[in-house]
């Protein structure tokens, strides 16, 4: 059976007070406060930034057992050296996502658009994924469609990478698997990483990430229009859809209805094998 993975791209977004988070809750509690409602989220800071190892284990202990980080590569790799001499740049990247223990799901590498798939580029992709450890999982986003056919998710499927698909405007990317996990991105509906996904579109999307689930073992699938927290919505909407994992609801009147001062969960209600995705809308 499939476990999906439905989260956010990211929870540190101060215009999320009042509209996800209580207003009173300090920010250094919004994971923990995160991780009752989600069973997953996307590392967006450490694209931009190389955490340090307080910072690893500081994410790690706000979220209760079963709970997976999907870790953003830096941008120095993917961007900045374009997967070329990747040696030490990697190492770093799977060296910190490591501390993370049993809470790491996959790494995704974003290149950037402007890395065009031409025979220099397929030759420094190829290099780059045979240096990936098989223990991890891993996933490449694209974002120039060149790299969108055939081939590109031949060279993935025989290292067991998985080829990120993305919704954006001005993209027009496949649904596809390309491992035995697949990886979804939602970056919105008008304005990159912003706009908000009808429920009618959701309902579309959910038969055909059901179809690409045949045979997989997890699907990971985040939201990145974090604009009026359309995320979170969309994210708890796609769940449902999909019978995902989500944690139980807050108790009326327990810590967490509170909006404080209680740890991590470390329970779920499940059913065959799987926690019953029970939360409706958020708003």
């Amino acid at each position: 059976m499939t476990d999906f993975w439905v989260g956010t791209s990211g929870w540190n977004y101060a215009h999320w007070r009042r509209v996800f988070y209580p207003a009173d809750l300090p920010p250094r509690d919004w994971l923990a406060f995160y991780a009752r409602h989600f069973l997953t989220a996307e590392i967006n800071y450490t694209h931009y930034r190389q955490p340090s190892d307080q910072n690893w284990d500081t994410w790690r202990s706000a979220v209760p057992r079963g709970f997976r980080f999907a870790v953003k590569a830096h941008r120095y790799l993917t961007h900045l050296r374009k997967l070329n001499d990747p040696h030490n740049s990697l190492q770093r990247v799977i060296k910190g996502a490591a501390r993370l223990h049993g809470n790491l799901g996959p790494i995704l590498y974003q290149l950037p658009p402007f890395f065009r798939r031409n025979d220099e580029h397929v030759e420094r992709l190829e290099r780059f994924l045979e240096l990936l450890p098989r223990r991890n999982q891993h996933a490449v986003e694209f974002r120039h469609s060149s790299w969108f056919g055939a081939e590109t998710q031949e060279l993935l499927r025989r290292h067991r990478v998985a080829f990120c698909s993305l919704d954006m405007p001005g993209l027009e990317c496949p649904l596809v698997a390309t491992a035995p996990f697949a990886y979804l991105r939602f970056h919105g509906t008008a304005e990159r990483y912003s706009g908000r996904y009808t429920d009618a579109m959701l309902r579309d999307w959910a038969g055909r990430i059901r179809d690409l689930a045949g045979g997989l073992d997890d699907v990971y699938i985040y939201f990145n229009n974090d604009a009026r927290g359309y995320a979170i919505e969309n994210a708890l909407t796609l769940a449902r859809l999909l019978d995902a994992s989500l944690p139980s609801p807050p108790q009326p009147g327990g810590p967490a209805a509170e909006g404080g001062g209680a740890g991590p969960r470390t329970g779920y209600r499940r059913r065959g094998g799987h926690t019953v995705a029970s939360l409706g809308r958020s708003r």
